[in-house]
């Protein structure tokens, strides 16, 4: 007879003082198996992550100046956005009026339009009605054309003068025309 059978209740006692702690082991060894696990998943997720930081921090002197450069272009295409849209707009009026006036055309109307937006920009706008030379005309255009930051025509109609004399060689030699023209400036929107 082995003691097992002659002393069932101390054998069962045994067996449960030592299972109870082999299976507190067991629950603790598998409570870190599965922190371990999710700390491998973390990593996994979290690595692609540091690498992409990593090589921006790596080529953070180019980024700086590759972002400089890309200000200093915006700049030469639109207003930043501490200016004012209204203040813009009467700027943009006197610098189109002396552009006219500069390439020798009479501006006989002028009006700012309301200022359109969309996500990055407003458009700031002005229509004029000039009147003049064509050879005029044409440097007052490339006069808008080398403008900075940059204008841009929206509309441009154009149309011989009314009442142009067709007599004498001088009257024919230089055709006057009459213009609708409205220029467009952008304006950055503030974040």
């Amino acid at each position: 007879m082995s003691w097992f059978q002659g002393h069932r209740r101390n054998a069962v006692l045994v067996g449960l003082t030592v299972l109870l702690p082999a299976l507190l082991v067991l629950k603790s060894l598998g409570g870190l198996a599965a922190v371990g696990i999710g700390y491998a998943q973390d990593r996994a997720r979290i690595e692609p992550r540091v690498a992409r930081l990593q090589g921006l921090l790596d080529q953070a002197s180019l980024l700086e100046e590759r972002s400089a450069v890309a200000v200093a272009r915006l700049r030469e295409v639109a207003h930043g956005p501490e200016q004012d849209s209204s203040a813009l707009a009467a700027a943009l009026q006197a610098d189109v009026r002396q552009i006219m006036d500069s390439a020798g055309l009479d501006v006989t109307n002028s009006q700012v339009m309301p200022v359109r937006r969309d996500e990055s920009f407003e458009h700031v706008a002005v229509k004029l009605t000039i009147s003049g030379s064509l050879p005029a005309l044409n440097s007052a255009l490339m006069d808008i054309a080398a403008f900075r930051p940059l204008l841009l025509v929206e509309s441009l109609d154009a149309f011989p003068a009314r009442g142009q004399r067709r007599a004498g060689a001088k009257a024919a030699s230089t055709q006057n025309v009459t213009a609708v023209l409205q220029v467009m400036t952008l304006r950055q929107v503030p974040l």
